[in-house]
């Protein structure tokens, strides 16, 4: 009897087998698909329509800042599909935030900006746009536009302390060794451009500044989402922890398509300084990571950090 279910078991895997391998070999050639990529189906809804997926789109916007329902006392909103006034007003901020036409719509323009890979830290915390609070004034003794600045703090300014200037970083056991160069270049740039100073510690249990790759939820309360979407994210002054995500092809040079790790540092040690987004596209804070770059800090970082310090 043993025998006879040994047998039927081994004739079944080679059943399976080549199914199995076909399937995997057939899989890999497909492009995956970005974790944003439901946004494509929304393109055209305006308020007042009711279409699968919208609350998919609402959930987007409550990650990045742009929508709290928790504020009003109807909940059922989040996870229904009604395009109703308090969507088409988070569309309207975000539109504000990515210089497009506040229409409140999406309208293709802002499908294609929302499908952007992007770092994961909101836009907006606490319900205060930090990133469009300080656009262009306008004067009317002299009727004259002064550009304010775009950069942004997080809640309450935390920074390090005056005497902590020099801060130490370590690289947790799993990160690839190519990431590590890049990350230094990214810190030797904020160096050259603040009063800050950093150098690698072997032990990066006692470093002020933690780098690690993670897989989707990492236990932090801000999941990765596969390939796509969401890339890294930091926290502000004093925590210290910055996550790349590890299903991200990333390259060590500018390479076509792909996004740099040195300029992902670049933005990510700007919110362990404590900069939230900047409104300014040129700007390293900009929350939209750009591909086949590698870029440097723009003024407008310089700025933030300074005004934040005070140096």
């Amino acid at each position: 009897m043993a025998s006879f279910s040994l047998f039927s078991f081994t004739l079944l895997l080679l059943l399976l087998l080549p199914l199995h391998s076909h399937a995997t070999s057939q899989n890999s050639h497909e492009k995956k698909l970005s974790p944003f990529e439901f946004l494509k189906h929304l393109q055209g809804c305006h308020k007042g329509d009711k279409v699968k997926g919208i609350h998919n789109l609402k959930a987007y916007l409550e990650n990045f800042g742009y929508l709290s329902y928790s504020q009003s006392k109807n909940q059922t909103h989040t996870n229904g599909d009604d395009f109703d006034e308090f969507l088409e007003s988070a569309i309207k901020t975000y539109q504000l935030n990515y210089h497009l036409n506040a229409t409140g719509t999406m309208d293709a323009k802002t499908v294609s900006s929302m499908m952007m890979p992007r770092c994961g830290v909101a836009d907006i915390a606490n319900g205060t746009n930090w990133m469009h609070s300080s656009k262009r004034k306008h004067h009317h003794h002299h009727g004259s536009f002064r550009t304010v600045s775009h950069y942004s703090f997080f809640q309450g300014n935390p920074k390090w302390p005056a005497s902590k200037y020099h801060l130490t970083y370590g690289f947790l056991p799993s990160t690839p060794v190519e990431a590590m160069n890049p990350v230094a270049q990214a810190f030797q740039t904020w160096t050259a451009n603040t009063h800050f100073t950093f150098s690698r510690t072997q032990d990066y249990t006692n470093a002020d500044l933690k780098i690690s790759f993670h897989k989707g939820d990492h236990g932090d309360g801000y999941p990765f989402n596969g390939a796509g979407g969401s890339i890294a994210h930091a926290f502000s002054p004093t925590d210290g922890r910055f996550h790349y995500d590890a299903d991200e092809q990333w390259s060590v040079e500018a390479t076509p398509g792909v996004v740099s790790y040195e300029t992902v540092a670049l933005h990510e040690i700007g919110h362990l300084l404590g900069l939230e987004h900047s409104s300014i596209e040129g700007a390293i804070m900009w929350p939209k990571v750009r591909s086949g770059v590698i870029q440097g800090l723009h003024k407008d970082d310089i700025d933030g950090i300074k005004a934040l310090y005070n140096f």
